[in-house]
């Protein structure tokens, strides 16, 4: 399997697949948010030949929601799935694989959640997810489907930790609350590994959460970023500023849910980070 198209290519997670898979050799065929907004018809031209297909498209979740952005956050995943599944059932030769993405923002907060002991949470960003998912699933009549279940992805060059060090390396961060929230996360090289593992692994398939083994709490979180960078982290965050910030938004930040990837560890998938320290270290210490 040598050609994979990745939409969502220019994003975070993007970025870093598109060089990671033309190092190991693959031909990548990157798809904007122009090309998923194309007819069906000119999508499955430009899917001829790809053997797997990578759906990371999705708004950035960690906005401002209103009730406008809440149907761009929802539209831009279930109906870009919608566009790709019924792209890929046209095509005579399908792909042999089929990512799709989701996020462990589909469990609720109130206990350790993996693929066969959890509670699914019941708000929006959950309806989100369970109906990305769906969507996804509907292409496994012709195809291999694997759905990630995301957490916290760290790398220092994008997503929620390149939001954080600022603040952190000023002295002037804190916990969220109390810190007793969950933080559940996957160091940026181990989400990669999990991708080419999944290709080579022809039983992996259906549902995985891509999170480390060992989820920490927001005060050991905010503990180890302040012991690294030698930063106080004296100032706590107050739940409602960030409420005030970005409105229900706001439940992505304050609310963690404790997760563990059962089934990755149960395929053999070996982590290369499993621990916060020895992750941050290594992503924001030089080299």
């Amino acid at each position: 399997m040598k050609t994979i198209a990745i939409a969502g290519a220019t994003g975070f997670i993007g970025t870093h697949m598109q060089s990671f898979f033309k190092e190991h050799g693959y031909t990548v065929l990157a798809l904007s948010r122009n090309h998923t907004q194309q007819s069906i018809s000119e999508l499955t031209q430009r899917l001829e030949g790809v053997d797997v297909l990578i759906n990371l498209a999705g708004a950035p979740i960690i906005r401002r929601w209103n009730e406008s952005y809440k149907k761009v956050l929802y539209d831009s995943r279930i109906h870009t799935t919608q566009k790709l599944v019924a792209a890929m059932s046209r095509l005579q030769t399908k792909p042999q694989l089929f990512f799709s993405t989701s996020a462990i923002g589909i469990y609720a907060t109130k206990e350790s959640m993996s693929e066969t002991h959890y509670l699914y949470a019941n708000n929006f960003l959950s309806n989100v997810c369970k109906a990305w998912e769906a969507e996804a699933q509907k292409a496994d009549t012709f195809t291999r489907v694997v759905i990630f279940r995301l957490g916290v992805v760290l790398d220092k060059h994008g997503g929620a930790l390149a939001k954080m060090l600022p603040p952190f390396q000023l002295g002037i961060a804190g916990t969220i609350g109390d810190g007793s929230d969950s933080f559940s996360w996957i160091h940026i090289d181990d989400l990669l590994n999990a991708y080419v593992f999944a290709i080579h692994n022809k039983r992996v398939q259906g549902t995985y959460n891509l999170t480390s083994p060992y989820p920490v709490t927001n005060k050991i979180l905010t503990k180890t970023l302040g012991k690294i960078l030698h930063r106080p982290t004296l100032i706590p965050l107050p739940k409602c500023i960030l409420t005030l910030l970005f409105s229900e938004g706001a439940t992505v930040l304050t609310e963690g849910q404790c997760v563990i990837p059962e089934r990755l560890l149960e395929e053999g998938f070996s982590f290369k980070y499993q621990n916060i320290d020895a992750a941050l270290r290594q992503i924001i210490l030089p080299k």
